[in-house]
């Protein structure tokens, strides 16, 4: 799904509050981490994960893993902190026009 940046700006806007619904941590990227940021996302549409980890080139691909594994957009990576949007069923969030 390809965004505008005014839809990007308008998600980074809602996601500002949200606090991490999942960490990755010395385990890495496993299933059982797939299989809560799918459930997340199909609950919430817009998360964010924290990935622990030092090293900037490790979180990269954990990201893109993420992001190729889950089908969803990657708004946009601080830090640590992944934010993803991934529209469900209900379309709980209205993205303003292109």
């Amino acid at each position: 799904m390809n965004l505008s940046n005014k839809q990007k700006q308008y998600l980074k806007s809602e996601a500002h509050h949200l606090k991490p619904v999942v960490m990755i941590g010395a385990n890495g990227f496993t299933e059982g981490v797939l299989a809560e940021i799918e459930n997340a996302l199909n609950f919430h549409e817009l998360i964010k994960v924290k990935i622990s980890s030092e090293d900037r080139e490790t979180k990269k691909l954990i990201c893109d893993a993420i992001v190729r594994e889950t089908t969803a957009t990657q708004v946009q990576l601080i830090g640590s902190i992944l934010t993803l949007f991934k529209p469900s069923e209900d379309k709980k969030i209205t993205l303003p026009k292109k």
